[in-house]
């Protein structure tokens, strides 16, 4: 299982909202909730997500086994 609970730590600690999150990377409302219950997502919205936040594949999701 793939967890974003990384996300969520990565955004505090650049100081990036939600809001923030759907402005600069182009994220909508309901992949941001799919995102917070470990939904899934596709590549592309990765892409997106470890561009808007200049961050690394690993500093937003985990595989947990």
């Amino acid at each position: 299982m793939i967890v974003f609970d990384k996300l969520w730590i990565t955004m505090e600690q650049k100081g990036v909202s939600t809001y923030q999150l759907r402005e600069r990377g182009g994220i909508d409302s309901k992949t941001v909730r799919r995102l917070r219950v470990n939904d899934n997502i596709e590549t592309k919205t990765l892409d997106k997500l470890c561009a808007a936040l200049d961050c690394k594949l690993d500093d937003i999701a985990e595989y947990i086994p």
